[in-house]
């Protein structure tokens, strides 16, 4: 049996590990996977030997809780409870509530070291017992609110599993009871009158330290908390996806009714805007689907009679009615659903190298506290001396620095991602980050545009640019396909303006046509070309070309002449070349996942010199994925649709890009905001700067331990007479940390290798836009104007000023900054004869004004 477990209380990699450990040695389990991110466990076991009671009780006893969360595999049911959002704001809480006990008790311990004024009655040896009470009364309520640190850290370490808690509850717990101890002996010797004793443990009370340690490390663990709190809304986002409500023919009748009554077999109607609401088959009406979503296809699929619809996927265009074929969980939404709690679950928790080595370092430092205190009680010192030697040890061995070293540095490093437009929404994805060595793209979207643009205008011989794309323009104005939408805005921008057509009507699966000042226009595929019979001469070929690299040919035609072609093709991004060749230079392989066909796929592969799989559905992806990963791969996933959910939530690191859907976003680890893949190489070069510093973090703490515990211990109190009161303990120990803090902060200074390229490049990009763009036309007293490409400097306008005026009967002015000729005609002159004119000197004419 297979089921799936909420745990709360989990903090580090020791933790889950301890949980998976404690879970493991239960007779009758087969597999445990806990996900620290998600604060969940997935186990497998012999329901004969086992109850999930036995599992809970099993993850109590480690110090943790646990509940059995109710299976979501049906995209109608409620998206199950955030636990780690919970969970944050009980952090939340507790640091707020402990800032405010902190706050008055540094005031009151350590306001008269600076000179802060402080009540009289806190003042003069006659009244060291209210100042020592007043901070044991400030100092205890912190404690008690973050007692968890103690219940976990000495729950681990009887279990001999120490983890950061263990370092935290023994450093504190040590500052404490040591605090105690010295107000009993405040109150034993001011009761035998020695006021000058008294009066010296009044001044080894460590009560601030005890109640720091614990919120500064409370604010780490808050900072982690918050980060995973904010990471799985990815189910609920995809369940929304599914309408709500589906239209259903009952009796002839259409009748609104929940997705959920849906029975196969039922007939559907759909009309255009909507969202399919389950898998089917049409079997009346057609129209364009809106696939992208689940299969990657950037341009919308012609659907007809018997083919087949997904659920959650977007009619475009027309009215059909389908029969539901998949309901609840078998749709194809509902199986992608599955797919994102399943890897979600399997993916390993990141193990953190401060809890790596407190498994040794804790026992380490316990041993060495005991045994300087066992040594000096030996050599004859008293007990207080002892004691003070031991707690010394402890308190500078606590791990303030060890426990801010990565929190810190991943703080920083994700403020610095945010300022590049890089969300990081887990500590977790921004340290494993610098260890991805295979890089897996989606096309659609990611590498490309997401959406069709013209690429290719081919007018028919004799047939002039601008009034074949103005014709094309004037019928796709009354289409909603998104083909026409390309058409449309690759007019506005050559200032191409449309006439009214008239007498519209569609031809399913073929295209459309119109009336246009009184000529009748088709557009549309081969089909409908050859159907009507139109002589398309070597066009049919130069379709097939276009085709063949991976984009749509659309035939446009007057009566029964062909006006020409236009090619279609969902373009490369700007910075998708460049950041294809920035992984390979950091030695990552680059792999693109679609579910586009195989010759779109191809001609881009072939664009950027990486590996292609083409064709492949939600759950191939997230296979192929798995597959990477079981080779040995660490790989990144950078996706932008709800198709890649499952692929960004299996992947070690999921990128997504900020321009695609919520519940891609939801399900990544790492979201680009201004959908330029080059962010995600920023991304990799902040996490290998991150790692980086956090190394040196862990490596200064370590280095301040080393030297300070000996120092701590009393090694040099013989020879030098050094003995380190543990005030100074605690006082070395926060300027380790702030050693550590400040050195995170360098991390402000990265700069990705790329970023003045990045910028150079756009700006090429803009300045290529602009050179295109036509300029408007003044207004001219002139017979003719006579647009012209290719004129690129004042040689080019030469040669058509000769060109043109050595026509008898033409007197022309040309323009290099409008690409046009004015032209003023004294004879009558056709306009062929002025487009050979300009043809013969090299330039193309592409309208006649």
């Amino acid at each position: 049996m297979k089921q799936k477990f909420d745990v709360t209380g989990m903090t580090c990699s020791a933790c889950s590990a301890h949980v998976e450990k404690a879970v493991g040695k239960l007779e009758g389990i087969q597999t445990v996977n806990v996900n620290l991110l998600q604060n969940s466990m997935v186990v497998e076991y012999d329901d004969t030997a086992l109850s999930t009671d036995d599992i809970i009780n099993a993850v109590k006893s480690g110090g943790y809780g646990a509940s059995v969360q109710g299976a979501t595999n049906s995209a109608t049911q409620e998206p199950p409870k955030n636990v780690a959002l919970e969970e944050m704001k009980v952090m939340k809480k507790r640091l707020v509530s402990s800032f405010c006990f902190l706050i008055p008790l540094f005031y009151v311990s350590m306001g008269h070291m600076v000179g802060a004024p402080l009540p009289s009655i806190l003042l003069g040896h006659e009244n060291m017992m209210i100042f020592a009470l007043t901070q044991l009364l400030l100092a205890t309520p912190v404690l008690i609110i973050n007692k968890k640190f103690f219940v976990v850290g000495f729950q681990a370490l009887w279990n001999r599993a120490p983890n950061m808690d263990s370092l935290v509850a023994l450093g504190s717990a040590a500052s404490y009871i040591y605090s105690i101890f010295a107000i009993y002996a405040m109150a034993y010797y001011m009761g035998h009158g020695d006021l000058m004793t008294a009066h010296h443990y009044a001044m080894e009370l460590y009560l601030e330290g005890a109640a720091m340690i614990l919120t500064l490390i409370t604010v780490g663990k808050y900072m982690e908390t918050r980060s995973k709190g904010k990471t799985s809304e990815a189910i609920s986002k995809l369940m929304d996806l599914a309408p709500k409500m589906a239209t259903v023919m009952k009796d002839g009748k259409e009748v609104e009714i929940p997705v959920e009554q849906v029975a196969v077999g039922d007939i559907i109607v759909v009309r255009p805007g909507q969202s399919i609401p389950v898998d089917g088959k049409i079997v009346e009406g057609s129209s364009a689907v809106d696939e992208s979503a689940i299969t990657g296809e950037s341009i919308p699929v012609d659907k007809q009679v018997g083919d087949s619809v997904i659920g959650a996927t977007v009619n475009k265009s027309g009215f059909f009615r389908m029969e539901a074929t998949h309901i609840g969980s078998d749709t194809t939404l509902s199986h992608i659903i599955t797919l994102v709690e399943e890897a979600s679950a399997s993916k390993a928790p990141i193990a953190k190298l401060a809890d790596q080595v407190s498994g040794i370092f804790v026992p380490t430092v316990i041993t060495i506290a005991i045994i300087a205190t066992v040594v000096w009680m030996l050599v004859g010192q008293p007990f207080s001396f002892a004691l003070s030697i031991g707690i010394a040890v402890l308190v500078i061995s606590c791990p303030c620095a060890l426990g801010l070293a990565t929190p810190t540095a991943i703080m920083v490093g994700t403020g610095k991602g945010a300022e590049y437009g890089i969300l990081v929404k887990s500590a977790e994805s921004l340290e494993i980050a610098h260890k991805i060595d295979t890089v897996v793209l989606d096309k659609t979207g990611t590498l490309t545009e997401g959406h069709p643009v013209v690429t290719d205008v081919l007018p028919a011989p004799g047939v002039l640019k601008n009034p074949f794309l103005r014709a094309a323009a004037s019928i796709e104005a009354l289409s909603e396909h998104p083909l026409a939408e390309a058409v449309m805005n690759y007019a506005k921008e050559k200032e191409i303006v449309p006439q009214k057509a008239e007498n519209l009507s569609a031809t399913a699966g073929q295209g459309i046509e119109a009336d246009v000042n009184g000529k009748h226009i088709l557009g549309g595929n081969l089909k409908m070309m050859q159907e009507r019979k139109i002589d398309l001469g070597d066009f049919a070929e130069k379709a097939a070309e276009l085709a063949e690299q991976g984009k749509t040919p659309l035939f446009f035609a007057e009566g029964e002449k062909l006006l020409g072609i236009l090619g279609l093709a969902d373009p490369l991004k700007p910075t998708s070349k460049e950041a294809v060749d920035s992984f390979h230079q950091m030695g990552i392989d680059v792999v693109m996942l679609t579910g586009d066909n195989k010759r779109t796929a191809n001609t881009i592969a072939s664009q950027l010199g990486i590996q292609a799989i083409a064709e492949v559905l939600p759950q191939d992806k997230e296979m192929e994925v798995r597959r990477l990963q079981e080779s040995g791969k660490k790989v990144a996933m950078i996706g932008d649709g709800i198709n890649d959910a499952p692929a960004l939530t299996r992947a070690d690191v999921g990128i997504a890009i900020g321009a695609g859907t919520d519940v891609a976003m939801e399900s990544a680890d790492i979201v680009l905001m201004k959908s330029d893949l080059l962010d995600a190489v920023t991304a990799v070069q902040l996490s290998h700067a991150t790692i980086k510093n956090i190394k040196q973090n862990l490596f200064w703490a370590f280095f301040y331990n080393c030297c300070g515990i000996p120092l701590a211990a009393g090694v040099f109190y013989s020879v030098l007479g050094w003995k380190l009161n543990p005030m100074f303990a605690a006082a070395a120990m926060s300027f380790s940390s702030a050693f550590v803090v400040g050195n995170a902060l360098r991390l402000r200074l990265f700069t990705p290798t790329h970023q003045a390229h990045s910028a150079e490049k756009t700006a090429q990009v803009i300045e290529q836009k602009d050179e295109k763009n036509i300029p408007n036309e003044e207004d001219v007293k002139m017979k003719k104007v006579l647009k012209i490409e290719g004129m690129m400097c004042s040689h080019c306008t030469g040669r058509v000023d000769k060109a043109l005026n050595d026509m008898d009967g033409v007197k022309a002015t040309v323009s290099l900054e409008g690409k046009s000729a004015e032209v003023e005609l004294t004879k009558d002159i056709s306009d062929e004869a002025l487009v050979k004119a300009v043809t013969d000197a090299g330039y193309e004419v592409v309208d006649i004004q």
